[in-house]
């Protein structure tokens, strides 16, 4: 059962994959064809053809390698200058698959659709086409943050009490049993209970775990006036935190580290009270905020990926653990899916819920991640469209011929070289997801 639970989980992260990738495609396809331009195939992936159909001029299909896809515009690329020469493999590698380039866009266009051509679209035009696909990203993760969110929810502390600790034990202790040395906590002295519901300190409602901790940890050595709610009936108790060094927290509730990767302490008050995790539905508003959260993450996974690698590296192929919040292939994504899927301990719901964000959180990497200004991504392209525009608006201003469209041609060899980058470290990340996989433990 435990074996069907894991595939089933790999199979929704699959086929979450394969349609977020047919949508982002379908961004670039349905503007390309509005404004005229020409598409001779739509494809999910890449390799051998598995299966195609032609509907008018475009043929649709898949492709053996279930890790991209792409549309086939004519004329994605402007021809040579009037008056440059052919090249040929005697004057050098990059030259000839410049030419080659070339050559294979000038072939897309059949005679009397030179003008169905994707270089001869206006600037503004070429950015939308471009930035369709990262869009439908963008939608789909909106969509299913909502879902998550609003629907599902998330699992979050809530007010009501779950444990009270019988003593005061230092940050980080493993002992499981109070000896005679270790001072009372607070909170039993106080005569919090197990189950009771925090309703207000110092007179102040409190609505959230975050709320009534940020009250404890700033009044060492000062009573609190707690009001609880305990079986229906609220009951008035006074507590005194204890001053003691505990773990730093950020805003959002992550553990502080320092760059050694060692927890953070500071002193605060402290209690020994420890909130009940509920799963609870967020408001709407909610969602817009987590994925730009989710955003900023990916971007700074990105901008710090050549440390992030390095680390990959010496965990692979060394004794380094690897870093849970680091980068990830495929394979680490849906061997993570397989492992929620089938851990009996979650509900079903929570674990779909789990599902769900991690098909989310796919979509927003693809948006981040072809939005890098680098060919042959979606970035490259609008980089190249903008780099056009700013030529043409300083010849028009200083009354100079128009320089005409930019030869991205060019950056052909550049995107070989890209595409070899991404290839070594995509073998690189699913090694180390075999050999050393970040899990859930």
């Amino acid at each position: 059962m435990e074996i069907l639970l894991i595939v089933v989980g790999i199979v929704v992260i699959v086929i979450g994959l394969a349609v977020s990738i047919a949508l982002h495609e379908i961004g670039h396809l349905v503007p390309a064809k509005k404004f005229g331009v020409k598409v001779g195939q739509y494809m999910i992936g890449f390799g051998p053809t598995l299966w195609s159909r032609r509907f008018g001029e475009t043929e649709y299909g898949l492709k053996a390698i279930p890790l991209g896809g792409y549309i086939s515009m004519a004329g994605m690329f402007p021809p040579a200058r009037p008056g440059g020469t052919a090249r040929t493999a005697s004057t050098g590698f990059f030259d000839t698959v410049v030419q080659d380039a070339r050559d294979a866009s000038a072939s897309t266009i059949a005679v009397g659709d030179e003008t169905r051509v994707f270089y001869r679209l206006s600037i503004w035009k070429r950015i939308i086409i471009m930035l369709g696909g990262p869009f439908m990203n963008l939608v789909i993760a909106i969509v299913l943050y909502g879902v998550l969110l609003c629907g599902f929810g998330i699992q979050q502390a809530s007010t009501t009490i779950q444990s009270v600790s019988a003593c005061v034990l230092p940050a980080g202790s493993t002992a499981t049993a109070c000896s005679g040395s270790d001072p009372i906590a607070p909170g039993v002295t106080a005569g919090i209970k197990p189950g009771d519901r925090i309703v207000s300190m110092n007179g102040t409602a409190i609505g959230s775990w975050a709320q009534a901790t940020k009250v404890i940890r700033s009044s060492p050595g000062t009573a609190i006036s707690i009001v609880v709610d305990r079986t229906g009936q609220q009951v008035t108790l006074n507590a005194t935190p204890l001053l003691d060094e505990r773990y730093a927290y950020a805003a959002d509730g992550a553990l502080l580290k320092n760059s050694a990767g060692t927890p953070i302490t500071e002193r605060v008050g402290f209690l020994g009270v420890s909130s009940l995790l509920t799963v609870q539905q967020q408001p709407v508003g909610a969602v817009l905020p987590a994925v730009g959260d989710n955003i900023a993450k990916v971007a700074g996974i990105i901008v710090t990926l050549p440390q992030r690698l390095i680390q990959t590296v010496n965990a692979a192929f060394g004794t380094e653990a690897r870093d849970p919040n680091g980068p990830i292939s495929v394979v680490g994504v849906g061997r993570i899916a397989g492992e929620i899927a089938s851990t009996q301990s979650i509900p079903i719901a929570q674990r779909a819920g789990a599902l769900v964000g991690i098909v989310a959180s796919l979509n927003v990497a693809l948006l981040v991640f072809n939005l890098i200004p680098l060919m042959p991504l979606d970035g490259g392209h609008v980089a190249g469209a903008l780099w056009e525009g700013i030529r043409r608006f300083f010849a028009k201003l200083f009354k100079r011929p128009d320089p005409g469209p930019v030869d991205t041609a060019k950056l052909v060899p550049l995107t070989l070289t890209v595409v070899v980058i991404l290839g070594v470290m995509s073998a690189l990340l699913i090694y180390a997801d075999i050999v050393k996989p970040i899990t859930l433990q």
